[in-house]
């Protein structure tokens, strides 16, 4: 009985350093991404995306942040970068900052992961 136990117990530690150190494949690997890493493989970091980036993102922007940020948020999808200049109830100074900055925005299609719930308005990071 003693034999019998001493042998499953080397099976069993064989079988666990086996399975503990295999590594998965490539394509096991794939698998696993999910939307926001095959975003941060475009240029949604470095444009502001209008579709998916919350209004901390428009802070470095002069002017933006809070007010203007909150509008181009709240009014997306947008299909191209230049439909941010019809959102209703711009001021001319809002249009003109707009204008002057088209360049630094982008527009992607929505990913759920980052336009679910609130977090495009309020992420709950301050500093």
């Amino acid at each position: 009985m003693k034999r019998l136990i001493n042998g499953l117990l080397v099976i069993v530690l064989v079988m666990g350093v086996f399975f503990w150190g295999a590594q998965p494949s490539q394509a096991a690997e794939s698998t696993y991404r999910n939307n926001a890493d095959v975003m941060l493989q475009t240029e949604f970091g470095a444009k502001i995306d209008l579709n998916n980036t919350n209004v901390r993102a428009f802070r470095k922007l002069r002017g933006f942040y809070p007010v203007l940020a909150q509008k181009i948020v709240s009014n997306a999808p947008y299909k191209n970068v230049k439909d941010v200049l019809n959102i209703p109830g711009l001021s001319e100074t809002q249009k003109e900052r707009l204008q002057a900055n088209l360049d630094a925005f982008t527009v992607l299609d929505a990913v759920d992961v980052f336009t679910e719930g609130d977090d495009r308005l309020n992420n709950g990071i301050y500093d």
